[in-house]
């Protein structure tokens, strides 16, 4: 019998980013779930961000992301990264921009790869990434009429 490895739907896909974005738009969890869909994959991890009515113990009162305007490419270089450090057969992340409400959804990312196990550390690299690394920053307004600016990179 033939080591499982070597089937082909173990490998990483040929092309498996297959969604990347920045939008003024509402997210959908159910488009980035369609995008990662693989036939291979056992594994599909999804991570959604929300507006919370909190933060470092104060109260949110209003939210917005901005971004630079090499944030796309930036988050490109962040997911060519995820992919070519895990068997990743489909890689999907957007992230919000412009003012935002409490409960929305600020970013969605998620990742499919043929077991669990890689697609748990794959998508996780992939949010942390973006986090640390894609020029996106978020300006709060604090229910005591303070503002915080918080950056990604």
């Amino acid at each position: 019998m033939a080591d499982t490895h070597d089937h082909p739907g173990e490998q990483a896909a040929a092309d498996p980013i297959k969604l990347l974005a920045i939008r003024e738009t509402p997210l959908s969890v159910d488009e980035v779930f369609r995008a990662v869909g693989d036939d291979a994959a056992g594994g599909t991890t999804l991570f959604v961000g929300t507006v919370r009515n909190h933060d470092g113990g104060a109260d949110v009162d209003a939210l917005g992301y901005s971004c630079h305007p090499t944030a796309e490419a930036e988050l490109r270089r962040v997911a060519e990264k995820v992919v070519a450090d895990h068997p990743v057969r489909a890689l999907a992340a957007v992230h919000r921009v412009g003012d935002l409400r409490v409960g929305d959804l600020a970013v969605v990312v998620a990742v499919s790869c043929p077991h669990r196990g890689d697609a748990f550390e794959a998508c996780r690299k992939l949010i942390d990434d973006l986090k640390h690394e894609v020029p996106i920053w978020k300006h709060q307004t604090f229910s005591d009429g303070t503002e915080e600016w918080v950056g990604a990179c």
